[in-house]
Order: C-alpha cells, then structure tokens, then sequence
C-alpha cells in the first residue's frame, strides 16, 4: 500500500495520469463506450506509463488510438507478439508507442502502455469497447463502468507466469490520482422511464416528446473510486426484437464485416401449466468464499457492508425460501475448504435450523481464494439420484486462473448447473459470468443491500425451473440468403430472461423481404416453440456494434475450443487472429499497436516506468501469497536503466487487457 495521496509514487514522484472522459452511447440492449486518457510527463526523463484496468468480460474492444500534440495515431490490431516486439522496438529507437493487450488469465482484465513520453509532453489516449447491456431481476439494464480491479489470488503451483499478469499496487482509498467525467446518450424503441445511479447524477434530460431519446451525466467531481453503475429503465423492456446492421462498405462481401449481421433478442415464454408446477427436487451446494479479501467492504465509503456479511445474508435468504424435500450441503473454501456436513442432508426445520447457525457464524478466515480444489472435490462426488445438483457459488471473483475454473467447470456442464453470485465493486465479470454460462446457470451481482433480494429469489426461481433440453434454432429465409450462425448453441434457457443470437446474413432476396427464427425445446417432457420475425433489410447509421458485437461472440467461441483442444486443433488461432484483424475487435491473441514516428530523433535520458495507481481498500483478512489489495486503477514505480537509442528490447511483460472500464 502506498502511504501518500495525490498523483504521486512509492517515491513521492508525480504519475502522468490526469482525467478520464468516459462517453457512452445506448442503443437499446447494446452501449458504446468511448473512453480519453489525459496522460502528462511532469518528469525530467522520458516516461513509460502503464494502466491496467478492467472492462466487461463480454465487452469487444474495437478502437484505440492516441494524439500526441496535434497529431493522431489510429491503432491498428496485430498478432500480440508481434505487436509487443514493434511497441518495444518503438521504444528502443526513441520513438512514441501506445499499446493495449487483453490480459492471459483472464479476458476483462487490460494493460495500457505509453511509451516514451518526452519531458513536459502530454498524450490523450482513446478508445471504444461496445457491450450488452444485462437485464436485472427488476427488469433494468445495467451498464457499469469497473474502476475497481480487485487483486487476483493466484494459487501455488498454477502458472501466474510473467507472460501476461499485471503487476499491482495501490494508493488509499479517497485518493484517486485522477477523476472521471461520463455522460450518456440512451436511445430505445421503447419510452425510457427513469435512469439510476450507485452514483450522484444530473438530471435526466429527454430529447423528445416520445421521451424515447435521452441523456445524462455524472454529477461533477467524480472521483473513480469505484465501479460507476447505470440502471436503465424502459417500458415493455421484456419485447422480442430484431436488429439487421448493414455491411461495411469496405469490407469484401462474404466476410463477416462484408455481410450484414442480425442480433436477435429472445424472452422465452414457458407454457403457465408448466410453470406452476415448478419442481421441490434438487440437491443445493452453496459455495463460499470465505478467504481474507472477503473481509473488504462492498464499496468505498462509511458504512459500507463486508462481502462476506453480504454473502452471509443472501445464503441466509436462499436457505429460508428452499422447497421441503430438496437437499442441500454449504462449502466454504479459502485456501482450503470444508463442508457443513459430510455429505448433503435433507431439508428440514431441524437440518435449517442447525445450518442457519452456522451460516451466522462464518468469517472470512480461510485465507486465500483457491476456487478450483473445492469444485474438483464437489464434481468428483456421485449425485443422488432424483435430486438434479445446483450449485451456488458466491465470491468476490479475485482468482487469477479464470480461464483454467471455466474449463473446469464447462467439463462438467452436464451433471452440475451452477448460479453464481458475484460480491461487491470489482467482482471479475469474467468469472462470474463465465461461470454462469458455462454451467447453463445464471449471474448475479450484488453490490449493496437494496437490490440483493430479488435478485437472490429470481435465481432460486430459475433453479426450480424445470430444465429445458434438446433445445433447437432454425433460421428461415429466403433461398438466395445462406445463414451463418455467430452465437455458439443455446445451451440454456430461463422463463423471460433475455436469449441473444448472432448471425451472418450472405446473399440479397430479389422477392422476400422478411426472415424468422424459431427456437424450440422440450420443457417437462413437452415441446415448446418460440418464433421471432425480422425485415432483411438493414438498418442504417448502427456505427458496426452488432458486427462488433457478433465477431466478439464469435472470438471468445473460438478461444474457448483453442484452450479444449490444448493448442492441437490446426487453425483455431489463426482464425481467432485472422477474424480479429479483419473486425478490428481485440482477442486473446492479438493486441492494438499505435506508433508515432515524430521527427525520428532518439529521445535522451534514462527511460522511466510509472504504473497508475488503483484505490486500496483496508483489510484485516489474511492475503496469503497474493498482490497486495487495491480497488481502483494503480500506481508502482520501477526504473528502467537503459539509453533508449542504444538499448536492446525492452522486454516488456506479455500484459493485461482487464474487465470493464465498463458494468460492466
């Protein structure tokens, strides 16, 4: 931790890092976000400054650029290390390289580096992600904005590798080196009823009379000192709908980008004889994390809950509201992990009774936060017979092997579905989303006390849901139209929660204009089916976030089959690269690079590296072999001693891209 506030280092030396502007527009279900970096060397030597920070997990970055003076440099996107050897030979040779790269372990965690900033010079760094905005149980879209990038425990024996982790460090909590400013423009088919904040904002502002435009903005002062949530409030929120974005004009016909791309929003509606009959069958394994970093509190400022009190009160709410007949075990887990009872019991007032006194008891004492000893030990046990198996896990999300839980986790769809809970600001969206789709189950995010119970209730409803299987899409077009599935096969389905898919549209009808889906499934043991229509016709002035969005979907598909096959499948990341380059939207494998040649002379003087420092929240929890605990975006020092016009390459570490300045 470090002792000082201000823009300053361990050293008590100035950090270039000055304001963040964050603009976002909505469309509906789907934002763009446009952030600016002020950046300013206050130093005597060239400055190499890095950022990392968090985005959303599902987020698609797509722009990057930087200007230096007057000028501008548009980033392009490279194969990653080809991109770190072009930012590390910018660098040797004097001149100025901006690179951002997607983190290794996991997929919303991203590094910034400026490099070589002369004395005295200022840089503005941009750049766009675009991101589905999630629907909430009371019905609201959120969008946050993650300042807080929680430290992520890496166990012993795991390889948290120099190739890609962020180094981290932090400054107190209240001193925030730079602040935010936001305003948003929201557009929706539908009335926007109100807007809501974690945050102080000004007043909505409608456009028209229809009151179907609007905008809003931070209220002035903002310090990021914790994740920015947006609640978006519209009526009829729940309405199948349909988007056919235009090609891009550019683009060769027949790419993804060459083609139209349609996104389609699905709200399921099950059968009411169906749904009445939810079922009082299942075996409930409530997870719990239970180690140090749970002892935080759930955001910056007075009397704010620990997660781990949070965690405790939403178990306590789902115990109290669980079917007679069903059964249920709770496992804590930290560095190790032990179970309330030996093995599941049924559910009864004595085993509540017993179990809601243990549950008053818990503390977040068990060290660090090894999720994946735990889940082994619970997928290596026999299921009982009857009793579907739900799991429930609940965790602030600060593990540094995301990528190897997922797989875990994904290997085991089949037998376990799991609803997960993530606690508190800077909860790694990646995990806890991911895990969530992996296991056909549904993600929560509880950042404070007033919207913990529905959201609780709507998951233990989702649980209770009978299962729905061999679950089908059929596209129906004309025949001069081929269609191209994006999204990977619905794997899960919930009563009104929202189900999107993605598609490629190659070919133009000379007669019909319209096209339809239709989904369906068998839902206790009776078939269902749900169609949606939509007009081939493009529509216009869309800016690409469908096709951004649709590549994304697509990306995070491909990497996951990469990972699966261990690297062996010929051509996955070729592809993944080759699609990357092609939409301009970042993946595991590649980076955006940006160089600014300036007059080709060598800077002089020994190179700095300033990394911006992120907010640290007090804790009294134990952090066995783990980074020391931050909530913000960060600040270390390190020197670099080399002469930039005669120094061999830099070396920089493979680093992190991380979850959302955004959500989300």
């Amino acid at each position: 931790m470090v002792n000082c506030c201000g823009l300053v280092t361990v050293k008590n030396e100035q950090v270039p890092l000055k304001s963040i502007a964050v603009e976002v527009s909505v469309q509906g279900h789907v934002a763009t976000v446009s952030s600016t970096l002020q950046y300013e060397n206050q130093e005597q030597s060239p400055l190499e400054a890095i950022f990392v920070f968090p985005l959303p997990g599902e987020a698609a970055v797509c722009r990057f650029s930087a200007k230096i003076g007057q000028t501008e440099v548009v980033a392009e996107v490279q194969e990653k290390q080809k991109a770190q050897e072009q930012y590390d030979d910018a660098l040797s040779s004097g001149q100025q390289a901006f690179l951002l790269e997607e983190s290794d372990e996991s997929p919303d965690v991203f590094k910034l580096s400026v490099g070589s900033l002369p004395p005295g010079e200022k840089a503005s760094v941009s750049l766009d992600y675009v991101t589905e905005l999630a629907v909430q149980a009371d019905d609201g879209l959120r969008l946050c904005l993650p300042a807080v990038l929680n430290p992520r425990y890496q166990p012993q024996g795991s390889d948290s590798g120099s190739g890609g982790s962020a180094q981290v460090s932090s400054v107190p909590a209240g001193s925030v080196p730079y602040s935010l400013s936001l305003s948003a423009h929201v557009s929706s088919p539908h009335p926007i009823s109100r807007v809501e904040s974690n945050c102080p904002l000004d007043p909505l502002n409608y456009l028209n009379t229809e009151k179907t435009q609007a905008t809003v903005s931070l209220a002035a002062g903002h310090q990021f000192d914790r994740d920015v949530e947006l609640l978006l409030y519209y009526q009829d929120t729940h309405q199948p709908t349909a988007i056919v974005e235009a090609a891009q004009a550019s683009a060769k016909p027949g790419s993804l980008m060459g083609d139209p791309v349609v996104m389609l929003s699905l709200y399921p509606e099950f059968p009411k004889d169906v749904m009445s009959s939810m079922t009082s069958h299942g075996e409930f394994l409530f997870v719990v994390d239970r180690s140090g970093s749970m002892e935080c509190p759930m955001h910056l400022g007075s009397g704010s809950q620990d997660r781990i009190g949070s965690a405790r009160d939403t178990l306590l709410l789902l115990l109290k509201s669980l079917p007679m007949g069903c059964y249920f075990n709770i496992i804590g887990f930290g560095s190790s992990y032990e179970s309330f009872f030996s093995k599941s019991v049924e559910y009864s007032q004595k085993t509540l009774d017993e179990a809601l006194q243990k549950v008053k008891e818990m503390r977040a004492d068990m060290g660090g936060t090894e999720i994946l000893q735990p889940l082994k030990h619970i997928y290596s046990q026999p299921c009982l017979p009857d009793q579907p198996r739900q799991l429930f896990l609940f965790t602030d999300g600060e593990v540094g092997n995301t990528k190897e839980v997922l797989d875990l986790v994904k290997t085991n769809a089949g037998s376990h579905r799991c609803f997960s809970f993530g606690i508190g600001e800077g909860a790694s969206t990646a995990l806890i989303s991911g895990v969530a789709q992996q296991a056909t189950g549904h993600a929560q995010f509880i950042t404070g006390q007033d919207r913990m119970q529905p959201k609780a209730m709507q998951s233990l409803r989702f649980a209770l849901q009978p299962a729905v299987v061999d679950i089908s899409v059929k596209w129906n077009v004309p025949k001069e139209v081929s269609v191209t599935p994006l999204s990977p096969p619905i794997r899960v389905l919930f009563q009104g929660q929202r189900a999107l898919l993605y598609a490629q549209l190659t070919g133009e009808s000379s007669g019909d204009t319209e096209g339809s889906v239709t989904v369906k499934y068998s839902l206790a043991k009776q078939p269902v089916e749900n169609q949606l229509s939509f007009i081939l016709k493009p529509a216009e002035d869309t800016g690409m976030t469908v096709h951004r969005l649709g590549a994304r979907t697509l990306i995070q598909s491909l990497e996951v089959e990469e990972r699966e096959q261990d690297g062996e499948k010929e051509g996955v990341k070729e592809k993944v690269i080759e699609l990357s380059i092609q939409s301009g939207v970042s993946s595991a494998f590649t980076a955006f690079i940006a160089v600014h040649k300036g007059d080709g002379e060598a800077l002089q003087g020994q190179l700095l590296r300033r990394q911006v420092a992120h907010t640290d929240v007090e804790s009294k929890g134990m952090f066995t072999d783990r980074f020391v605990l931050l909530c913000h975006c960060y600040i270390v020092t390190v020197a670099d001693s080399f002469h930039l016009n005669k120094q061999y390459k830099i070396g920089i570490l493979a680093v992190v891209w991380v979850r959302y300045l955004s959500a989300i």
